[in-house]
């Protein structure tokens, strides 16, 4: 997208300074990186940063309208509804792709959103690395709005820990060391000073919630959320507290913000660059399948997603009201690689203080794939693809 730093990096680029490049981001927290780093990062020209800046607010003034609860209180399933649901989540996830559009320009295209936190630590550590290791210049920055290293961390701090005890705080997640972000547990730790706790190692007393930390039983005041309670259903869970008891005890974010901004907010949201959505439930005229992928409102891990729907797709789903039907978007394969061009995903990271109207972008974590899809199924055996940072142009 920027044609004149994308040949640089790759007149410079070797496979011995990428292995130098993984060597040191490995360094991090040796041995936890559980996912595939992308050889390059991207940069995006303020054009598509400011489309998708722009797209976002729209977004949000719809989640920060007064009847947002009520439209979305359907996206909870029962069985994961928690008690004690704040106002507004601490954090949001925006993914866009760049795609081209009937014109042949290339735009933003809203793909996701979740009121769930993402790689936040993990992209912060390795940002100054890959920052050197591709020789960003001065006018590109991976952060939003002002942001630098020194104040993200800082907000993180506020956000997370705010005025509890670091050892009243914990990074909740089932089974941790399985999960392919524990590579951001760790650095959260390291980072934050909290610990990272297991669903299964909860301890319930009364309404309150403890955990062990260094041999001493400890209450926790504040969660670092990061289980996403769809995914419990892949386990054989057994004997766990149930979080659906009313605890005393905050959540950063509130589990239940992970419902209500998603998939399922998406048919609300009219912009140029949010691909017309609607619920499968709803629509009562036809539509040219060819041009609409299907994706069911809950799924582990993005499974479930039905690119070249039919009919008889349609037709097979028994529960239609918790399925919808998105604009197909067309990824640009535009990123220049050693071999065939890949396609880019943005994430755009949004964090949100208590007394702040509204979020703020901060952040971004992105990814490059040569597949259908983003994902690490849809890009094995392929190079150039993965986790990396875009730099944006100021």
């Amino acid at each position: 997208m920027v044609p004149f730093l994308r040949n640089q990096f790759i007149n410079n680029f070797t496979g011995a300074r990428y292995i130098d490049y993984l060597n040191q981001i490995d360094q991090l927290s040796p041995g936890d990186i559980d996912f595939r780093i992308a050889e390059s990062p991207v940069f995006i020209p303020k054009e598509i940063k400011n489309k998708m800046l722009a797209a976002c607010d729209e977004i949000i003034d719809v989640i920060i309208d007064k009847d947002f609860k009520t439209i979305t209180d359907n996206s909870i399933p029962e069985e994961f509804r928690i008690p004690g649901e704040d106002q507004h989540p601490q954090m949001i996830v925006f993914d866009f792709g760049v795609c081209q559009n009937t014109n042949g320009e290339l735009e933003p295209q809203l793909i996701e959103m979740q009121g769930f936190p993402s790689l936040f630590s993990y992209q912060l550590l390795n940002e100054s690395i890959t920052r050197k290791y591709a020789e960003v210049p001065d006018n590109y920055d991976s952060f939003l709005n002002g942001y630098d290293h020194k104040s993200y961390l800082q907000l993180l701090k506020e956000i997370i820990i705010g005025e509890s005890s670091v050892e009243n705080v914990v990074l909740l997640e089932i089974y941790p060391e399985l999960q392919k972000t524990k590579i951001d547990f760790r650095l959260t730790e390291k980072l934050l000073g909290i610990s990272t706790v297991c669903l299964t190692q909860l301890i319930e007393e009364n309404n309150q919630l403890f955990y062990f930390r260094e041999g001493k039983k400890t209450l926790i005041k504040k969660i670092f959320n990061r289980i996403i309670f769809d995914d419990l259903k892949q386990y054989d869970l057994k004997n766990i507290i149930d979080l659906r008891k009313s605890f005393d005890v905050e959540w950063v974010p509130h589990p239940n913000w992970f419902y209500r901004i998603s998939k399922f907010t998406l048919p609300f949201i009219e912009n140029p660059y949010v691909p017309t959505t609607y619920f499968l439930n709803e629509i009562t005229f036809a539509l040219p399948l060819e041009e609409y992928v299907l994706k069911p409102l809950f799924s582990y891990a993005g499974m479930g997603v039905i690119i070249d729907v039919t009919q008889a797709d349609i037709d097979s789903i028994k529960d239609p009201e918790n399925w919808i039907l998105q604009k197909k978007v067309n990824y640009a394969a535009i990123i220049q690689t050693l071999d065939e061009p890949a396609k880019v995903e943005i994430r755009l990271f949004y964090l949100w203080k208590k007394d702040w109207l509204k979020p703020i972008a901060i952040h971004n974590l992105t990814r490059l794939s040569k597949g259908k899809m983003i994902g690490t199924r849809y890009n094995e055996d392929k190079t150039w693809v993965g986790g990396t940072i875009a730099y944006f142009e100021k």
